[in-house]
């Protein structure tokens, strides 16, 4: 055997070798290869492709297509100097070393009169490096299995990020809730929906993988061009297709289609995705019997012209329809402990019909205005109408298990401890309709850099609440805590009126008026013989809300933030960044509402002064690249709104008491593990705390300790179309909550450590580089797999969150959780023309 062999055996991971003696029972042996591949496309400075390029690598050598893109062959595991080369530009010469079988997409710009020499790192990779943004690759994204694939599914695979809920899309950031997360497509604002109560509700998230080209994340202490939220921003950007462009991904859970083109005069293109999502496969699986149908489909569009060198238009468009129809039969949830086990029974009656509906447009014009000024204008519209309609009794019991092993009655209820129901009615509709004006310039004087914007958002908001919940406990009817109230009976007649446990009723309907504005500014130079990064900014954002029967109320914030990175120059490749600033919050309509559906409009905005200092290492082990990324960061906020999640619903408390701080250390190292793949490990711990009514610190709701996260891609040596791709997440437990009305102080415990592992293993039928006869039915396509997922492998019970159950003969309330899907299987075919 090769000794190239030998060395690949022992540094790939042991457990995922064992995952692939488990699944297929085939040995690993290495086939060594010799080459790998570079691919791409290339443009000028305006984002025009360029034709017929010369890429040479040694001997070998290509040229671009009419649409920009080469595709080079080249030598594995050796240094390779690869020279561009096109009348009228200066050559672009870099030396990179790839691994066997190992394909790298590189982009490049070729620039006039500006000789470009360089190592495999390129110019994009570095600028994120400075700036402490994660960038993640859209292939890697289309690969990992989750419950729900897509950006976010990766997004909780990154250190200081977390998601207890593999059926939703939100995702918490240091100690932050899902509001406090800002996404931008294209430039543009995106929103989450109003009235989602559960993951399984919620279906597609706005950003389409198949349509994705970049990505770019950061988790706190980013740039003041950044909108007002107090933990993340997601930046992504949509494909612009140089030639057609097509592919296709069908599962149990559903499927999707991507398709887009250019016209032959290169001035017009667009790209169109559609998909359809069915849960049922998961919330089947799950502890509740019950008929149920949730149906989610959208379609997006992007589309741009250019109809000149300085000037294009582009349109961003979506349609999202999500219907939910649940009607429950029964449950029964085990919990306890060994030796005292208990179940909850319930059988219900009703049904739940759930639409949400969004329409999303954009206008987004760029012009260059000269070669160093650019301007952007947007304009976009966001229209949502959410119906949350139900009508659910639930009769339960709650009861002794029978433990004894071999019995044949063995799990099953013996004799009920306490036994009550619960009626719960909604008739919850909501009308939001949102426009905003933009403007953003990005300006180039003698090495600086200076962006600024200037936008104007306009909210107009229907919200009819029409909801109650009616407890019963063994025949007593519970009432919501009254001050003063006394029930002396059987002295006494009580005559009070029965009242349901929660009643909310209310019709608000307001409008907001936002101007927000930032300037910053950015600038490099050296300190010494270190490189040296400035970035300095400012937002001010002031916003008036007014309505029926609401008092018009008009605030202002100001936001200065600042950013510093070092490159020391030391043999070894290091940055070292450090971040702060204030980062505001002014409230949504969410967080103007309270619990009982009225409107506080004189809700300030939360505040939160971030501080993050950051390093960044790139290194070289076992001849292949590998980066370590670690970050500390502190906050301290003043005047938090107050809030309470179950399961995907956030319920503000609508006002400023407390104050709160987080604090932790983020760690991700990745790079190739196994030759040719990406794979990391994320390291987390946070620790989030708030205080109100002067009592002290309590753990707020998204106080996740620790985290640790893997995500692992391999293959084996011998058959190198077999792949593997692993997500494994560990978080421990967040806050249990507290029953309604009920002291939180009171409440301290925690939910189970949330533990899962998503698996995926697939076999390339065709791949692009596959040399096929004429006439084969693979031929049509680029690449085609078919893969076999399994989600929650080691079918782990995680809980999202308590169901909180009244006993009136003990005057206990039980805390039964709310439990995720268990291990699922499903099959995947995708491919792409």
């Amino acid at each position: 055997m090769n000794p190239n062999s030998l060395e690949k055996i022992k540094t790939s991971p042991r457990i995922i070798k064992c995952f692939f003696l488990v699944v297929f029972g085939l040995f690993l042996e290495t086939l060594t290869a010799q080459t790998a591949v570079i691919e791409g496309i290339i443009f000028d400075e305006k984002d025009n492709v360029i034709p017929f390029v010369s890429i040479k690598a040694g001997k070998l050598g290509t040229t671009s297509n009419k649409n920009g893109f080469y595709r080079l062959i080249i030598p594995s595991d050796q240094k390779v100097e690869v020279i561009i080369k096109h009348i009228g530009f200066k050559d672009v010469i870099l030396t990179l070393e790839l691994a066997d079988n190992q394909k790298e997409e590189l982009n490049f710009v070729l620039k006039v009169n500006v000789e470009q020499i360089g190592e495999v790192t390129i110019t994009k990779e570095k600028q994120t490096r400075i700036e402490g943004i994660t960038t993640l690759e859209p292939a890697t994204v289309r690969r990992i299995p989750g419950a729900n694939p897509g950006v976010e599914n990766l997004l909780t695979s990154l250190p200081g990020v977390s998601s207890n809920n593999e059926l939703s899309t939100q995702y918490n950031v240091r100690g932050g809730n899902f509001d406090e997360n800002l996404v931008y497509v294209n430039d543009i604002e995106v929103y989450r929906p109003f009235l989602i109560r559960s993951g399984q509700q919620e279906g597609l998230s706005f950003v389409n993988p198949d349509l994705v080209r970049d990505i770019k994340f950061s988790a706190g202490g980013f740039k003041a061009q950044y909108g007002d939220r107090m933990s993340s921003v997601l930046d992504i950007k949509y494909e612009r297709p140089v030639d057609f462009m097509a592919s296709f991904d069908a599962s149990f859970l559903g499927g999707s289609a991507m398709f887009g083109g250019v016209s032959k005069d290169k001035k017009f293109n667009a790209i169109t995705g559609v998909r359809y999502r069915d849960n049922s496969l998961f919330v089947n699986a799950k502890d509740t019997d019950a008929n149920f149908r949730p149906r989610f489909f959208d379609v997006q569009n992007f589309m741009t012209y250019k109809f000149n060198d300085k000037f294009e238009l582009g349109f961003l468009g979506n349609i999202s329809i999500n219907d939910y129809q649940y009607r429950p039969f029964t449950r029964q949830t085990n919990f306890g402990t060994l030796q005292d086990p208990r179940a909850l029974l319930v059988f219900y009656d009703g049904q739940e019909d759930s639409e949400y509906e969004t329409y999303f447009g954009a206008l987004k014009a760029t012009y260059d205005v000269t070669d160093n000024f650019t301007a952007k204008f947007i304009a976009s519209a966001y229209h949502t109408q959410e119906q949350e309609h139900f009508d659910i009794l639930a009769r339960y019991r709650l009861g002794a298990v029978n433990s004894s092993i071999g019995d044949e009655n063995f799990g099953e209820v013996e004799f009920s401890q306490g036994a009550g129901a619960q009626f719960k009615h909604a008739r919850n509709d909501l009308d939001a309709l949102i426009f905003n004006l933009n403007h953003q310039g990005d300006v180039k004087i003698d090495g600086h850099l200076i962006k600024y914007g200037l936008k104007y958002t306009h909210e107009d908001i229907r919200d009819r609440l029409r909801e109650y919940e009616v407890v019963d406990s063994a025949g007593f009817n519970v009432r919501p805590p009254v001050p003063d109230f006394v029930n002396d009976e059987p002295y006494n007649p009580n005559e009070t009126p029965i009242e349901p446990f929660i009643r909310i009723r209310s019709f608000n309907q307001m409008q907001i008026d936002r101007f927000t504005n930032y300037v910053q500014w950015s600038y490099q130079n050296t300190i010494g013989d270190a490189k040296a990064w400035y970035n300095a900014g400012v937002r001010t954002h002031t916003w008036r809300v007014s309505g029926e029967g609401i008092e018009t109320t008009t605030q202002t914030v100001f936001s200065p933030r600042a950013q510093f990175a070092l490159k020391p120059d030391w043999e070894k490749d290091m940055i070292f960044r450090i971040a702060g600033g204030m980062y505001h919050q002014p409230p949504f309509y969410r967080e103007l509402r309270r619990q009982d559906g009225s409107v506080n409009e004189n809700v300030k905005a939360q505040q939160s002064f971030h501080l993050v200092a950051g390093h960044d290492y790139s290194f070289k082990m076992w001849g292949r690249p590998f980066k370590l990324v670690s970050e500390v960061y502190y906050k301290n906020l003043q005047d938090v709104n107050r809030f309470t999640v179950e399961n995907v619903r956030i319920r503000y408390q609508a006002n400023n008491i407390a104050e709160a701080y987080a604090y932790g250390l983020d760690m991700r190292l990745n790079g190739e593990f196994v030759p040719g793949t990406e794979s990391w490990f994320s390291f987390g711990y946070l620790k989030t705390e708030e205080k109100f009514d002067e009592r002290g610190f309590i753990a707020r709701p998204t106080d996740q300790r620790l985290k640790f996260a893997a995500l692992f891609q391999d293959y084996i040596p011998r058959i190198p179309k077999m792949k593997l791709y692993l997500n494994l997440v560990y978080n421990t437990g967040l806050p249990g909550g507290q029953p309604q009305f009920e002291d939180p102080f009171d409440f301290q415990n925690r939910l189970p450590d949330y533990t899962r592992v998503d698996v995926g293993f697939f076999y390339n039928l065709k791949e692009e580089d596959d040399q096929l006869r004429k006439g084969h039915w693979l031929s049509p396509f680029k690449d085609l797999e078919i893969g076999f997922e399994i989600f929650n492998l080691f079918d782990r019970l995680n809980s999202i969150t308590n169901t909180f159950v009244r006993d009136a003969e003990s005057k206990l309330q039980f805390a039964i959780p709310d439990f995720l899907s268990p291990r699922v299987f499903n099959i995947r075919l995708r491919g792409r023309f």
